[in-house]
């Protein structure tokens, strides 16, 4: 088991910057996903920790060693790529065991660790297969088993449940937690998909364009967004963004909208009074905007008066669109509501929840 730490590691592609002085630290047994858009550094992050790319600036530790210079072969490391690289003239259990053959391990631990790794997996009928003859997800468990026969001290996945459809990934989901649970080893995952993320993960990193931008719980990223981009990138609908003013009146103090004006609650007004009288992007998660009939009790609530403009039958919700002026806006509504598109009602926002952004900074403002 190890810990792994990225001191100031970046890397540069000619004049592209892929990862930009990355300060960050995995601990041992940690099961940390690294989650952003397309092009933002993720998997090469991963792969100069795997040594397939080589640093420009930085060290990378692994339980403390320096491993800027060692081969991939001798960090002790196992990766599960996208695409599955099954040797597809070999069989399910000499595919798993090809790696620990050129290390001349013993045949007897050969045979233990890859039927162990089989049974973990629960593929153990399809050890004398071929790739071609596997399901998808059949294919990414033998991925997973090639990598867990090397024991190694870190497991790195590369998007493994990319390229599986979505009743399966959710299958797979839970087997890669399950199995990171078992055998309490350090995972470090990539991914643009939230939901695994938010569900697989003990800590998430965000990145973007090379630069880590939160690094914190599922819940306190989706709660505590550190900027707009994570605020705006995790949760699906994204959080509601408003052009709004914080004007202060009679000891109060209102977000102003311009089309609306919503008190913020007194235990945030210490933190927001310096603000009086500036611009600041008011944020609002779609499950804070309520159905005025189905709002939750004992919640500060503020009105905004709206237009539906679509609406969205998910079965357990109903997604309803709004439109307020010429800005648009999505709630996530109890399935019970009656609202149809072309009806003006007054939204329920829970203020509590609120957030607000410096324009300037895009920081969060706590």
């Amino acid at each position: 088991m190890a810990s792994v730490t990225y001191d100031q590691v970046t890397k540069r592609f000619g004049d592209v910057v892929a990862v930009n002085h990355l300060d960050m630290e995995v601990t041992d047994k940690e099961f940390l996903v690294l989650l952003g858009p397309s092009g933002c550094g993720k998997t090469t992050a991963l792969r100069l920790l795997a040594g397939l790319e080589e640093l420009t600036e930085g060290n990378i530790y692994i339980e403390g060693r320096v491993v800027n210079d060692v081969p991939p072969k001798d960090r002790d490391i196992a990766m599960v790529f996208q695409s599955y690289a099954l040797y597809p003239h070999m069989s399910v259990y000499d595919n798993m065991a090809f790696g620990l053959k050129l290390r001349k391990t013993p045949k007897d631990e050969i045979d233990n660790r890859v039927k162990e790794a089989a049974r973990i997996l629960r593929i153990e009928e399809l050890l004398d297969r071929k790739p071609k003859q596997l399901s998808g997800g059949q294919r990414q468990r033998v991925a997973v088993g090639r990598a867990i026969v090397r024991e190694p001290k870190v497991f790195l996945m590369d998007e493994p449940l990319s390229n599986l459809d979505a009743k399966l990934r959710v299958t797979a989901r839970a087997e890669i937690s399950k199995l990171h649970q078992r055998l309490e080893t350090t995972f470090i995952y990539v991914t643009h998909d939230q939901t695994e993320a938010m569900t697989m993960g003990t800590r998430v990193v965000v990145l973007k364009d090379g630069l880590l931008q939160q690094v914190d719980t599922p819940q306190n990223l989706y709660n505590y967004p550190a900027n707009l981009f994570v605020a705006g990138f995790i949760g699906s609908p994204a959080m509601n963004f408003f052009d709004a003013t914080l004007v202060g009146e009679n000891g109060d103090l209102y977000v102003d909208g311009g089309t609306f004006r919503l008190k913020v609650p007194g235990d945030k007004l210490q933190v927001l009074l310096p603000y009086k009288g500036k611009k600041a992007v008011f944020g609002i998660r779609p499950d804070d905007i309520h159905d005025p009939q189905f709002t939750p009790p004992n919640i500060t609530a503020g009105k905004i008066k709206a237009k539906v403009d679509v609406t969205e039958l998910m079965g357990n919700e109903v997604l309803a669109h709004f439109l307020i002026g010429e800005k648009s806006f999505v709630a996530r509504f109890d399935p019970r509501t009656v609202v149809r598109v072309n009806d003006t009602i007054e939204v329920m926002v829970n203020m509590d929840n609120m957030q607000i952004f410096d324009p300037q900074t895009e920081k969060a403002v706590r």
